[in-house]
This record gives C-alpha cells, structure tokens and sequence, in this order.
C-alpha cells in the first residue's frame, strides 16, 4: 500500500524474523484460548466455535477456515497469507497491525469489529460483511468488494485502491475525504448526503448524478 494513495501510513504488523510452526491440533479451542509467536501453515480449522481467542505475532499461511466462529477474536500483529475465511464469523473482532494476502474472504463477518492499520490485498471479498464498523487507517488493495456491506460505519482514514465496489452498501457512512477515482463504484449503494466531500473521477460523477436526480444536458 503506497503512502502517495492513501496519504496516511498504514502499519505493519510486528513479527520476528523467524516463528515456528504451530502444530495444529484438532480439539476443541476453548474460549480466551492464546496464540502467540508462531506460523499456522497448509491446515484446515474446522468446525470451531469460541470466544474472546487471542492471536498474537501469527503468520496463517494457506490455511482453509471452514464453520468457524471466534467472535470477539483478538488478531494483533497478524498475516494472512493465501488463506480462504469464507463465512467465518469473526464479529466483535479487534484487529490491529493486520495483513490478508491473497486471501479469499468472500461473506465473512467482521461486523461490529475495530479495525486498525489493516491491510487488504488482491483479496477476493464479496459480500463481505463490516456493518456498524470502525476503521481507521484502513487500505483495501486490488480487492473484489462487490455487494460488500459497510453500512453505517465509521471510516477515518481508510483507502481504496483498484477496488471492485459494485453494488457494495455504504449507506450511513461519512465518506469525505476517501478517494474512489480509479475504484469501480457502479451501483454504489449510498444516501446522497453520504457523499460529501468524497473524491471521484468525471466519469463516476456522472454515474452517481443519475442517483440524486440530475439530468445531464449535452
């Protein structure tokens, strides 16, 4: 993510240099279960439900998470690395100092969530749910955000670049000052009052007047 797109800085996550691999294991993880300092790596997390868990200083790297629930999950110092966290439900979660790479996210449920320094990158996120969200310093990257939902969430300092925002929902979200100029925005799901000081190309302009009532004459 290139400080020049998205005029803030967004930070890393804090990681060793070197983590060893955590051998999975197939109980139960409890709730306020801890993680620290290590790599989840080529593993299917199936069928768990808890909450409250802590993942600390953690690369996932081709992990499958299938039925899984941690809501209120604690991710700090994470990457996500060609991970599928399809229909996982993560609501509730704290995020800070987080990577999803190459992830495929499509449904997941991050709603209720702070989100902090977080990056998303070439990450397949349809129907992504972030309702009644917070994020702040926040960089979506070569991501699929179609029919996305961010309704009513806080956005401060939160970036989209070479987004796919079809049909995505931002109703109840103050949108002034985030850049969607090079993003595909068609079918935006919006209140026009939303719109303030949000910045956009000629041709999105002209796309999103057709929504507020304006007939263009040439």
């Amino acid at each position: 993510m290139t400080e020049e797109k998205t005029n803030f800085k967004v930070l890393h996550p804090k990681l060793p240099k070197q983590l060893d691999k955590l051998d999975y294991f197939n109980n139960n993880i409890q709730d306020e279960f801890v993680f620290s300092e290590g790599a989840i790596c080529d593993c299917f997390i199936e069928k768990q439900i808890a909450e409250h868990v802590t993942f600390k200083q953690i690369i996932f790297r081709n992990v499958v998470f299938k039925d899984v629930v941690f809501k209120f999950v604690d991710l700090t110092d994470a990457r996500f690395e060609n991970c599928d966290l399809s229909n996982v439900d993560f609501s509730g979660a704290a995020i800070h100092r987080v990577e999803f790479a190459k992830c495929k996210i499509i449904g997941i449920n991050l709603s209720d969530s702070t989100l902090r320094n977080v990056i998303f990158e070439d990450c397949n996120a349809k129907y992504a749910f972030f309702r009644f969200s917070n994020l702040g310093q926040v960089g979506f990257k070569n991501c699929f955000l179609q029919n996305a939902d961010f309704g009513s969430s806080s956005f401060s300092k939160v970036s989209f670049d070479q987004a796919d925002l079809q049909q995505a929902q931002m109703s109840g979200v103050k949108l002034d000052g985030i850049d969607f100029s090079n993003s595909d925005i068609e079918g935006l799901g919006i209140r026009v009052e939303d719109l303030y000081g949000a910045i956009i190309s000629p041709m999105q302009a002209i796309s999103l007047s057709k929504m507020i009532g304006l007939v263009i004459k040439e």
